[in-house]
């Protein structure tokens, strides 16, 4: 592909609004095919900058025949000179890594499914696939299961009976839909994440627990991404629902009950015990806790390995468990290494105080 195809599919993004394009230099109209890092780049290849990137020194070493800049900022005039004197075809954009989002997207085109179901498939009569999709080898798919047109469900899925799958989902393999599943349209469930599983609901008694059957289910709204290995419990009434837009990465725990807003971003690792609340595009960064119902407002962010127990007010950024606001815990985490020095100061001190 040429770099000015590659130009002309930005220009179409930036007509819909996702992207602004200033200027450009096409420094010969270099084929490009693949795409790299900015350190790793050789020639034939694509890469990208943003602004206040640590790697912006690898610019001038970078073998890339062609490379996204950033159009603002204190050094985006200097990297687009220093691109051109190089020989490189570049662009400046508002945002590089979406551009190169979208190249990466023509320079790697999915392979799509042919629609159909395997021979090797069980499906259940009373099943209801959609057209166009795509059913793979050793799916199972129980009575009373509605999949909607164009999904593609890879091999080894399992989905039980009373699940309802919207247009255009893709379930990878190994992915476990239980019953009660309700999924909107365009949703990913990545490789053996499991969804509507039973919450982790028990009652104490004089002979031992005695188990919670729980009845709910499991909504995921419209382009919800559930990562690999994650899983996401249905409550004992009522619904556990993900909201639009939502992306949860690997290895994610969502309990019983719990809702969010739309837009939220769930990292590695991040676990969310039963009746939590996060509002609308809440950010939970890798190994962050949530305590039951824990509550936490629009737009908030708790940083890696934060322990949330109470409430966070919208737009908040907290740290530390228990989770405080983030200034105040990177005073005190400033004070940390200094604390046994000042013990042994109060120690001294306390020595030479008359009684």
């Amino acid at each position: 592909m040429r770099f000015s195809e590659l130009l002309s599919h930005l220009s179409e993004v930036q007509a819909a609004g996702g992207l602004q394009a200033s200027r450009h230099d096409l420094a010969g109209d270099p084929v490009v095919s693949t795409a790299a890092a900015l350190d790793q780049a050789q020639s034939s290849q694509i890469s990208f900058l943003e602004p206040g990137n640590a790697l912006a020194a690898a610019l001038a070493a970078s073998g890339a025949s062609a490379v996204l800049l950033p159009a603002r900022g204190e050094e985006a005039e200097a990297a687009q000179e220093q691109a051109s004197a190089r020989g490189m075809a570049w662009i400046a954009l508002t945002d590089p890594r979406l551009g190169f989002a979208e190249a990466l997207d023509l320079l790697y085109p999915r392979r799509p499914r042919p629609a159909g179901i395997h021979a090797t498939a069980v499906v259940d009569p009373d099943a209801v696939v959609g057209m166009g999709s795509h059913v793979g080898a050793q799916v199972v798919i129980s009575a009373d299961v509605r999949i909607g047109a164009g999904c593609t469900l890879h091999p080894h899925v399992v989905i039980y009976e009373d699940v309802e799958i919207g247009e255009g989902c893709e379930l990878h393999a190994g992915a476990v839909l239980h019953p009660g599943c309700r999924l909107g349209r365009g949703c990913v469930v990545h490789s053996n994440a499991v969804i509507g599983s039973e919450g982790f609901g028990f009652v104490p008694t004089a002979k031992g627990w005695r188990k919670m059957p729980q009845t709910g289910q499991v909504v995921l709204e419209d382009g919800v991404e559930v990562g690999c290995g994650s899983t996401i419990d249905r409550p004992s009434v009522g619904e556990t629902r993900i909201g639009a837009g939502t992306k949860i990465d690997n290895l994610v725990h969502v309990g019983h009950g719990v809702i969010t807003g739309q837009g939220c971003a769930l990292a590695a690792q991040v676990g969310i015990a039963g009746g939590a609340r996060l509002g609308h595009g809440v950010i939970l960064a890798g190994q962050v806790g949530l305590a039951n119902k824990a509550v936490m407002g629009d737009r908030s962010i708790a940083s890696s390995k934060s322990g949330v127990h109470g409430e966070v007010a919208a737009g908040e950024v907290v740290s530390g468990y228990p989770a405080i606001p983030n200034r105040l815990w990177l005073r005190c985490s400033a004070v940390f290494n200094k604390l046994p020095d000042l013990a042994r100061t109060l120690r001294q001190l306390e020595k030479g105080r008359p009684d």
